[in-house]
């Protein structure tokens, strides 16, 4: 059963085309996700399919008789809400048996127990019940007396997701719905959603998740989209395969097209029949052997200073918040070229922990040394503050003109932009019109 359709879809943002002529189906219980570069535009496709975005041309047809629940990939959440009231502000009739019932039994009322109690046998609403609770416990949302105003990022992303979960819906929509979870609520959330009868269509750059939650990858590239009927591991051999194939036309086209650009030359003005159709074909045989296969990666060879002996180290280092121990007395000498990775729950200190080697948080007891020679590059979880109204290519270009590389050589700001996945039509775009790509900027 189709549940939804998409035909010939068109959008563009002034010159720029986002995709073209898109045109692609999801059915009932399929698992989508769509994959493709930062700035392609998925999340403008999302978007667009939920109303939120105008379309230049096409057609959007959703199942008439199906709920779509959407969560975008920053959260539209009303800041004076509770995270019950938010997580319940849905109309479906069960939904708000629960959240009476809840309410009930946090305020003591008898009656009001007794009422809620007899609303939920009566719409069979205990198992919602027990599906919220978990979805809240699991997601480290057990005070749904918290305002919406006074939670961090990471929480509100936590209730959007979750918001959506409860509703129980035919088809779901996530926007990057990993971000801010950590790694046991990651796997939870590959369970549920495996396990959901709902339909999914989502954007994430989790290749795991991917691997497990998918069954169809829609991939947006050249302003159009390619779809694989399996998981990830079958969507890169598959792309691999385009490719080559790909890679061997144009091949062909190139020493085709170098003929028939000595015969073009050595024509006279006037032709006949015969040779108008070998012109036509020259110039579709010129379209396919300019086409370029972009297979840009981040590989930059900046210039590095000379590291000495001592890198970074932690004598007896010693943190806590209240009763929230994050460290007791470490001691770590980082060498050269070490690679380390920290995991841990939301809210055990991780951030923290980077915090104080950067000196941007003090340590209750103990010291972090760093050695003369380093010097840091930071990535933090808040981002680079910039300019809301400030272009792109002006944000790098505040910090050098020039990149210096190795050997003597430099890159511009621009070509060091387009390593980052930044073609040079987004160079002057404002920051405030970025989505997942201010975080690369």
């Amino acid at each position: 059963m189709n549940y939804l359709s998409v035909e010939n879809l068109t959008k563009s943002f002034g010159d720029r085309i986002i995709f073209e002529d898109l045109t692609f189906g999801i059915d009932q219980g399929q698992k989508v996700a769509i994959v493709a570069k930062n700035g392609s535009g998925k999340t403008t496709l999302l978007r667009a399919l939920m109303g939120k975005e105008q379309i230049d041309s096409g057609r959007i047809v959703f199942r008439n008789d199906i709920r779509v629940a959407f969560m975008e990939q920053s959260e539209n959440l009303n800041p004076k809400n509770s995270i019950m009231e938010e997580v319940f502000s849905h109309d479906l009739p069960e939904l708000q048996a629960v959240k009476a019932y809840n309410i009930a039994m946090s305020s003591g009322n008898e009656k009001l127990v007794e009422d809620s109690f007899g609303a939920m046998t009566e719409l069979n609403a205990w198992d919602i019940e027990v599906k919220v609770s978990q979805i809240l416990s699991v997601l480290k949302l057990d005070d749904t007396s918290k305002l919406i105003d006074t939670l961090s990022g990471g929480q509100k992303k936590r209730v959007a997701l979750a918001k959506v979960l409860v509703a129980e819906p035919d088809f779901l929509i996530l926007d990057e719905p990993t971000n801010h979870l950590d790694l046991d609520m990651i796997e939870w959330l590959e369970e549920f959603l495996s396990k959901s009868k709902s339909t999914l269509l989502m954007v994430t750059h989790d290749r795991y998740f991917l691997e497990v939650v998918c069954d169809t990858i829609l991939e947006m590239e050249d302003k159009t989209i390619y779809k694989y009927k399996g998981n990830f591991s079958y969507y890169l051999e598959k792309k691999a395969e385009r490719q080559e194939q790909l890679e061997s036309t144009i091949g062909k086209a190139q020493n085709h097209f170098k003929k028939e650009l000595e015969w073009m030359r050595r024509q006279p003005k006037a032709r006949g029949t015969k040779q108008k159709a070998r012109i036509e074909s020259f110039h579709e045989v010129k379209k396919v052997a300019s086409q370029r296969i972009d297979k840009d990666e981040i590989d930059i060879p900046v210039l590095m200073e000379r590291l000495g002996t001592k890198i970074l180290e932690m004598h007896n280092v010693t943190k806590a918040f209240g009763d929230l121990k994050i460290l007791n007395k470490l001691s770590y000498s980082f060498q050269r070229q070490e690679r380390m990775g920290i995991v841990g729950n939301n809210g055990t200190g991780k951030s923290t922990f980077l915090n104080m080697l950067m000196g941007l948080e003090p340590v209750d007891s103990g010291k972090v040394v760093v050695g003369e020679t380093v010097v840091f590059g930071y990535y933090n979880q808040e981002l680079l503050e910039c300019d809301e109204d400030q272009k792109v290519i002006d944000v790098i270009r505040d910090i050098a003109e020039y990149i210096p590389l190795e050997k003597g050589r430099q890159m511009t700001a621009a070509h060091f932009l387009e390593k980052f996945l930044f073609p040079r039509s987004m160079h002057y775009n404002f920051v405030h019109k970025l989505s997942g790509e201010r975080s690369a900027v």
